[in-house]
C-alpha cells in the first residue's frame, strides 16, 4: 500500500514502458506509450475488503472504474477482459489489492487473477487482461510501475466504508449510473492537489523488427512493421525483449547485410550510442532458423 497510501492521481507503466490508458470508448482499455495524457491517469480510491485493508480502487478520466470482468478476451483463451465500468453496485470486480514486488506492485484481483499487460503479435499486442501467467517469459507482464501524479494532502486519510460485496463477477457494463452522479456507499476524500514531479525516463534505443515465417521468409515490402523501446547493450537482453513482445520462445535475432540483403544473426554487442536497429525474429523451430542453429554449433 506504500504506493497508493497517500497518491490521489496515478499512472501504471507496464513492463512494456507503456502507460494503462482508458479508450475513448469509455468502455475498453489497453496500453500506450504517450503518458501525458488525461486517458492515462487514474483516481485512486482507498477501501478495504474481507481478507485485506489494502484494497483500491481505480477510476478513469472519464468517471468509471477498471473492472476485471468475466468475459474472455479470446474464446478458448484463459486471459478476461479489463474494461472501465460504472455499475449499480461497487462489488468485487471494480477492487484491486497491491501486492509489492521490489520497486514494482502486482494489482490482483478477488478471485487471484492478476492485472495483465500483453505483448506479442495483434490481438494481443498492447491488450490488458486479468490472467495468472502460465509461462516464465510472461512473469513480468503482471508488474507495474506506479508513477504518483497527485497525492492527498489531508490531517488525516479515511477510508471509504466497505461495501457490501456480491460473490460473482457478473455484470452489466453497460448498467446507468446511480441518480446521485456518485457511486454508492463511497465516501470521497476531501484534499487539496499538490502534484510532484516524476524524473524522466531514458528511453533507449528504437528497435524495429519483423517476424520470420516457418519457413525463414519474411515480408516486409506488405507486412507493417512493429517497434519497441529497448534500453539494453547485449544481444542476450534483446532476444529476451523480443521473445516477449512477440510472445514466441527461442528466437534467434537477425540483421540484414548492407551488402546483398541476407539475414544473418546478431552475435555481439549492439551498435553503440543507442542507435536505431531494424532486425529480424527468426524462430529456431524455422527452416532458417535451424540453419542458423548448426552454424553456431560448427
Amino acid at each position: 500500500m506504500d504506493f497508493f497510501g497517500k497518491a490521489k492521481t496515478v499512472r501504471l507503466r507496464s513492463h512494456h514502458d507503456k502507460y494503462l490508458v482508458a479508450n475513448d470508448d469509455e468502455e475498453s482499455v489497453n496500453q500506450d506509450r504517450g503518458g501525458s495524457s488525461n486517458t492515462a491517469r487514474w483516481s485512486v480510491e482507498l477501501t478495504s475488503g474481507p481478507t485485506s485493508d489494502s484494497i483500491i480502487r481505480l477510476k478513469s478520466c472519464y468517471g468509471k472504474y477498471l473492472t476485471a470482468s468475466n468475459l474472455p478476451f479470446l474464446l478458448g483463451m484463459t486471459g478476461r477482459k479489463v474494461l472501465q465500468t460504472l455499475p449499480r453496485r461497487l462489488d468485487s470486480s471494480v477492487e484491486w489489492e497491491p501486492i509489492r514486488e521490489g520497486s514494482q506492485v502486482k494489482l490482483k484481483t478477488r478471485y487471484g487473477n492478476f492485472l495483465r499487460a500483453n505483448g506479442g503479435l495483434p490481438p494481443w499486442r498492447n491488450s490488458v487482461t486479468h490472467d495468472i501467467p502460465s509461462r516464465s517469459a510472461t512473469q513480468d507482464w503482471i508488474l507495474w510501475d506506479i508513477d504518483v501524479v497527485e497525492i492527498q494532502v489531508q490531517s488525516f486519510i479515511r477510508k471509504a466504508p466497505t461495501i457490501e460485496h456480491m460473490d460473482s463477477l457478473d455484470f452489466n457494463p453497460g448498467s446507468p449510473p446511480s441518480t446521485s452522479g456518485k457511486p454508492a456507499h463511497y465516501s470521497r476524500l476531501e484534499s487539496t492537489d499538490s502534484t510532484i514531479s516524476v524524473p524522466p525516463k531514458s528511453e533507449g534505443r528504437t528497435v524495429y523488427y519483423h517476424v520470420a515465417d516457418e519457413s525463414g521468409d519474411v515480408d516486409e515490402d506488405t507486412v507493417e512493421g512493429s517497434c519497441f523501446t529497448f534500453k539494453g547493450s547485449g544481444v542476450e537482453g534483446l532476444t529476451r525483449k523480443l521473445e516477449e513482445e512477440t510472445g514466441i520462445e527461442d528466437i534467434i535475432v537477425c540483421t540484414r547485410n548492407p551488402l546483398n540483403g541476407n539475414l544473418y544473426p546478431l552475435r555481439l554487442q549492439l551498435p553503440p550510442n543507442n542507435a536505431t536497429m531494424h532486425v529480424v525474429a527468426v524462430p529456431e523451430s524455422s527452416k532458417l532458423g535451424q540453419e542458423f542453429a548448426k552454424q553456431r554449433l560448427l
